[in-house]
């Protein structure tokens, strides 16, 4: 592989930047700007040009093969984050004979190619990285840790153990096989089947905290849904008035919600439509509303906001500016119940983030059911271990593959391009 450098931190002047050359000749390029450096340790040194002049000092870390990031040798040059210092370096390493600019991503993909990261880690990295709030935080590390190749592992032994009990009923066909091995298949296959599972039934939740929750504020018309967002959102997000059927469309503002990533909707008032327009924004905005994974409805005088209340939805009592009416009311006006609302919303995703399990793409979801459907064939046909050794052992052999898929030892280059490319350059 060619050795690459590009700058680790992001562009604009900071207190520090960090340039990263990663390869077999990274040392050796970094010595022609820096002098003599350890294999792998930390120093400080004068970075120059060649004609000599200095460029900065800076704090340089040395990793030797197989301890870096990467896997590969690597130099870090911790500058001083001035642009006109970056640039400098920069421009002084691409004159190196043997060095390149590096792609979005290829550190990482070079980590991956070097065995430092499976792909469920990368991808865990890349969602670090994006993190806005701390539940996506905390899950983007717990994948990045390697707490889904850790599961895909496990799966896949239990899984070639069960193979491998099969496959001995083929190659000993004309001979007596020790021991019946179809309950011990049956329980390998049983418990991996019910643990994928399991995972996929949190696979959604696991989504919903990496992409944002959605939370659709109905009611009739005038009853305070835009003021009530404005409260939530902080600032003047929908226009408000005393018109009834201001909103005609879905306003959508994103926000940390106690640590979750939130898109609030605020919906058009649900009543007999006066126009084509307003029958439109009503349309949408009911559509968005089934589709959200929660709805606050606010009423009036017993009212019904004009949506189904749905399971663990909230129903508050709207334009309550004196507090009144019950610890179930709310005013957007006079901020009365506006903090309780956050805390019930940040306690109902809490509950839902509990149950989120570590398959937070749809490529580990469509990975986990096949090998669900495929163990699904092995437990239905177990009894014709006899006759159909050959198909159940077929059956286990494509549950294996789609563990191996999930941590990216097969069937990977369809995806890679699109993980990477998700990537800032010098990661």
């Amino acid at each position: 592989m060619d050795t690459i450098f590009a700058p680790a931190t992001a562009q604009g002047r900071a207190g520090v930047a960090i340039i990263r050359i990663s390869g077999r000749s990274a040392l050796s390029a970094a010595e022609v700007l820096c002098g003599s450096l350890p294999v792998s340790g930390r120093t400080v040194r004068k970075i120059c040009q060649r004609d000599g002049e200095i460029i900065d000092e800076a704090l340089v870390l040395t990793f030797s093969e197989g301890a870096s990031f990467t896997g590969e040798p690597t130099v870090e040059l911790h500058c001083h984050g001035s642009p006109a210092v970056v640039t400098a370096v920069l421009s002084e390493l691409s004159g190196v004979p043997g060095l390149r600019f590096a792609e979005a991503g290829e550190f990482t993909r070079r980590a991956l190619e070097n065995g430092r990261l499976d792909l469920a880690q990368v991808e865990g990295l890349a969602d670090l990285i994006d993190a806005e709030t701390e539940a996506q935080r905390k899950q983007a590390i717990r994948v990045f840790s390697g707490a889904l190749g850790a599961k895909a592992d496990n799966w896949r032994r239990s899984l070639l153990r069960a193979m491998a009990l099969v496959e001995a009923t083929i190659d000993f066909a004309d001979e007596e096989v020790p021991t019946d091995v179809g309950p011990e298949v049956l329980s390998l296959v049983h418990d991996v089947r019910v643990s994928l599972q399991t995972e996929l039934a949190g696979a959604r939740v696991a989504e919903r905290i990496r992409a944002g929750f959605e939370v659709a504020i109905v009611g009739p018309p005038n009853v305070g849904k835009s003021t009530l967002l404005n409260a939530l959102a902080g600032r003047e997000a929908a226009i408000t008035s005393e018109i009834a059927g201001t909103t005609r469309d879905v306003i959508e503002v994103r926000m940390d919600l106690d640590g979750f990533a939130v898109t609030l909707l605020d919906t058009a008032g649900i009543r007999e439509a006066h126009d084509e327009v307003e029958g439109i924004g009503i349309s949408r905005g009911k559509m968005r509303a089934a589709q959200a994974e929660l709805r606050v409805h606010l009423v009036i005088d017993g009212q019904s906001s004009g949506v189904d209340v749905a399971a663990g939805d909230i129903v508050l009592i709207a334009k309550d500016d004196d507090g009144v009416r019950g610890s179930d009311s709310i005013s957007a006006t006079t901020g009365h119940g506006v903090a309780k609302l956050i805390d019930r919303l940040g306690q109902k995703f809490g509950q839902l983030g509990s149950h989120a399990s570590v398959a937070v793409r749809q490529r580990h979801v469509d990975a986990m059911t096949s090998a669900v459907d495929r163990l699904y064939e092995v437990e239905k046909q177990l009894d014709r271990i006899g006759d159909l050794p050959d198909i159940l052992a077929e059956h286990l052999r494509g549950a294996v593959r789609a563990m191996d898929v999930i941590v990216g030892r097969v069937g990977t280059e369809d995806v890679l391009g699109e993980i990477f490319s998700s990537f800032c350059i010098g990661k």
